[in-house]
């Protein structure tokens, strides 16, 4: 609706989601032609708005590669924004304790709309490892076990507007994703206080996630373990999974007693 009631909101909708794009590319960044098709514009259009955020610092182009990466201004930005959405500080040691006790990688990942991006991650001492998630990278909501135990914790209706503003799920990430079954593995979170995803990105790859709530209880960060899938059989993973909520609490307490 803003798009279309708000003169320009169109052009920064789709600025927005080029940037949103070059972030989560990370060091490697991505070409214009990839940017349009992921953006969903045409290669003109897509070039036209990274020559704009360029000349404003927000993008920069890699003379070498001609890829599109993040610019000096969003580093700027960044730092002012951080100290008022940022709690990577407070949580960095209880990332790393995570993997400490369970030797899988850990992760802290935080909501952005629909999406949840990766921002801490650690690594377990477990030698064979999974790479699903690295910092910078972005899933949809219900997708990850990040953000799957975040849309698990959201109040009813907001599922069902999320669930109604993405039918395309199971068309981009598997059947697995359709609405009667994500809505069973949504039951099956809640219960049971962490999500289990079995491999559901990447066959062997299973994750779980627990909720970091706002002191007024809203599910804005998560925690998660990623690992290979027989170091999740089910002799284990209620283990992982208490050790996981406890970690989860803790940092959830820390945010209430610093939040302003």
């Amino acid at each position: 609706m803003a798009e279309k009631s708000v003169p320009g909101a169109q052009s920064i909708s789709r600025a927005a989601r080029l940037l949103r794009l070059v972030t989560s590319a990370g060091d490697d960044g991505l070409a214009v032609a990839e940017l349009a098709r992921r953006a969903e514009l045409t290669r003109p259009t897509a070039h036209r708005l990274l020559a704009a955020l360029r000349h404003e610092g927000l993008v920069d182009q890699d003379e070498r590669t001609s890829r599109w990466m993040p610019g000096p201004e969003l580093y700027l930005m960044g730092t002012v924004a951080a100290s008022r959405y940022d709690i990577t500080a407070m949580a960095r040691d209880i990332v790393r304790s995570l993997a400490v006790r369970t030797e899988e990688s850990a992760f802290l990942s935080v909501r952005r709309g629909d999406e949840t991006v990766c921002l801490l991650r650690e690594e377990g001492s477990f030698p064979i490892r999974s790479f699903v998630l690295s910092e910078g990278i972005r899933f949809p909501l219900g997708v990850a076990s990040a953000g799957l135990v975040m849309l698990a914790f959201l109040p009813p209706h907001d599922v069902d507007a999320y669930l109604e503003r993405h039918p395309d799920l199971p068309e981009r990430w598997g059947a697995a994703h359709g609405e009667p079954r994500l809505r069973a593995r949504l039951a099956e979170t809640k219960a049971r206080g962490y999500a289990v995803n079995p491999g559901l990105i990447v066959e062997g790859s299973y994750g779980l996630g627990a909720a970091v709530f706002t002191r007024e209880g809203h599910p804005q960060w998560a925690l998660s373990l990623t690992g290979v899938e027989f170091r999740f059989g089910p002799d284990r993973l209620p283990e992982l999974g208490r050790i996981l909520l406890a970690h989860a609490h803790q940092l959830t307490t820390r945010v209430s007693a610093t939040a302003r």
